[in-house]
């Protein structure tokens, strides 16, 4: 299904009940922010703020659910989109013999040449309004949380070309805004839109730059989508649609956008102009990102439709909207994946707390020793895989579940009680090394450091083998730490004295986290260790030197006690007083019964500081 507009979505999410509209005064400044991490982990709907001191409502919460996801691409399930895919790849890649079965595929082309963009000539609806003079201060530009060190653009579809072959790339990139008329831009060292920056500057050239906001809510998804390299997005675009992209050329840079968004700044980078400090950023991670030097993005013009909507998102501690765009990345993909890397896989799945790239469980049918292994480092050298931390690796078997239904990766506590007994760390856990997101704040080198394989492959998956039977396997001890080498120190003392004896993986935590909330040592965990220094291997005691445990120091890192010198951020909670001002003005929204603020759960997470913790 095609949407004409953002506009269109939302009446459509209106009529199937999942959008509330907020007529009461919203301040952009944290509290929009604040209403919609409560809704989004409540699985509540999304949310037009139509009074927020702009003339342009907010629009957030939009893909906050699997269903709204679905619907934002028009299928019934995601993985209609990864079958369509696999059928798609079947028929172009199988081989021809006579001219009939070549003249068979005429349909299959001419059905992909309708995906392709196409531009239209003169302007179009985004370009209705063209704002004299440009200023971002007209837009409702949202703060997320205290420590941020400002305003930021987060669904913004920043558009490039590379000045060498041509090819756009669109990609999603926040944008701190520092005055009317620029803003950061946020690239990562590994995004194609950095690499086109670095094209501009070995040719002394500035880079144009075309940002759009709405339009059909597909095209929010594939800015975030992980195509490869010289592919543009708006074919992927116009496969989910069944509907080509149209565009327009820009007013003031040599760009094309989508005719139907609701916004488009236009403006440069200089390659020339010495980086600015953008930041600090509470992120996907759950933790702020800190400060750092990005270009400077100028605007030259900005344009938008009359009835423009601004659509905005927050990220933070998990489960957030994020969550949902990445899930139809995980199906989407997956097909793809396995016809063309690792044909072995079954299935994927990217749990919550993993933030993405911290934590991913796929499952093969093993045929072979070492299998596991193979798509272990298979999956590390594919595209944004490659930024994956911890990768668990699951077998289905004949002799397990039914072999025709792979199981279920979410059932986590399956995946634990089946694997409990014949997990051995010292046979089954493989390190290696690699680059790492640039948001990973544990790696002792920035964007470069350890990873962790656990091969569960060799153990069939069988429901009620014992309740919580991982829990004799597995310790978690909340720990001070107050000397050098102390995790290590007292795993050694555990091991002298017997008490590993049962064990095979003993974690270490903050002192303030509770053993019993598992998301919370999860997520916190795996934002906390680099896998090359954090985790390694020892005798279950001095008698027993065979046995091995796995040991996990998920603690934070210090200067003195960890030999760690990079500065650690703090998790993203909003104010004391944010949420009081939320709870105060919560019956004037319309959003029903009070929603307590899931910042309550963490607060006490947080060290002394701001963005960096003391």
């Amino acid at each position: 299904m095609a949407y004409k507009n953002l506009r269109q979505y939302i009446d459509f999410l209106e009529t199937k009940g999942e959008l509330s509209r907020v007529k009461a005064f919203v301040s952009p400044l944290l509290e929009m922010a604040e209403i919609a991490d409560r809704l989004v982990k409540s699985g509540g709907r999304a949310v037009l703020f139509e009074n927020n001191g702009s003339e342009f409502p907010v629009l957030m919460n939009a893909f906050g659910t699997e269903r709204r996801m679905c619907m934002a691409l028009g299928v019934s399930r995601l993985d209609d989109v990864a079958d369509d895919i696999a059928a798609l790849m079947q028929k172009l890649s199988k081989p021809r013999q006579g001219l009939f079965d070549k003249l068979r595929m005429l349909p299959s082309l001419a059905q992909m040449s309708a995906w392709f963009p196409v531009q239209l000539k003169g302007r179009g609806a985004c370009q209705e309004i063209v704002m004299d003079p440009p200023d971002l201060g007209k837009l409702p530009v949202l703060q997320c949380w205290p420590h941020d060190g400002g305003r930021f653009i987060t669904l913004p579809l920043v558009h490039t070309r590379d000045p060498e072959s041509g090819t756009r790339n669109t990609g999603m990139y926040r944008m701190q805004v520092y005055d009317g008329l620029s803003t950061g831009m946020h690239w990562h060292l590994h995004k194609n839109s950095a690499r086109h920056f670095h094209a501009y500057r070995r040719l002394s050239r500035r880079m144009p730059v075309a940002v759009t906001l709405g339009g059909d809510p597909v095209y929010t998804y594939v800015a975030t989508a992980p195509m490869p390299d010289q592919v543009d997005e708006y074919l992927l675009a116009g496969f989910l649609r069944k509907r080509k992209v149209e565009m327009v050329k820009c007013l003031t840079v040599d760009l094309e956008v989508p005719a139907d968004a609701d916004f488009v700044i236009e403006g440069y980078v200089d390659p020339g102009e010495t980086l600015r400090s953008e930041g600090p950023f509470g992120d996907h991670t759950g933790f702020y990102s800190l400060p750092d030097l990005y270009p400077v993005f100028h605007v030259t013009c900005i344009t938008h439709r009359r009835d423009a909507i601004y659509p905005a998102t927050v990220v933070g501690i998990p489960p957030q909207e994020d969550l949902f765009l990445g899930l139809a990345t995980e199906r989407i993909f997956l097909n793809p994946i396995r016809m063309t890397i690792v044909p072995e896989l079954l299935d994927m799945h990217m749990p919550a707390a993993g933030v993405f790239h911290n934590l991913v469980i796929s499952c093969i049918r093993p045929e072979y020793p070492g299998q596991a292994v193979k798509v272990m480092n298979a999956l590390w050298g594919a595209g944004q895989m490659m930024l994956n931390k911890v990768m668990v690796v699951l077998g289905q078997h004949e002799t397990g579940m039914d072999a025709s239904t792979p199981p279920s990766l979410s059932d986590y506590r399956t995946i634990l009680d089946g694997a409990a007994e014949g997990f051995d760390p010292g046979r089954d856990v493989h390190f290696s090394r690699g680059p790492l997101d640039v948001l990973d704040h544990a790696g002792k080198t920035f964007a470069y450091g350890g990873k962790m394989g656990i091969d569960l492959s060799a153990f069939p998956l069988k429901r009620n083998v014992q309740k919580d039977l991982w829990k004799h396997f597995v310790r978690i001890i909340p720990i001070k730490k107050t000397k050098s080498g102390e995790v290590r120190q007292e795993a050694d003392r555990m091991s002298r004295q017997g008490e590993l004896e049962d064990l095979k993986i003993l974690v270490f935590i903050e002192e303030f986290l509770d053993p019993e909330d598992h998301f919370s040592v999860v997520w916190r965990v795996l934002n906390n260790i680099d896998p090359a220094y954090d985790c390694f291997l020892i005798p279950a005691s001095t008698l027993s030197s065979s046995r091995m445990v796995l040991v996990i120091d998920g603690t934070r890192k210090y200067p003195d006690l960890d030999g760690f010198n990079r500065p650690w951020p703090n998790c993203t909670v909003s104010s004391v007083h944010t949420i009081r001002a939320v709870d105060e003005k919560w019956m004037q929204l319309g959003l029903g019964p009070l929603t307590d603020s899931p910042s309550l759960r963490f607060q006490h997470q947080c060290y002394p500081g701001g963005a960096e913790a003391e």
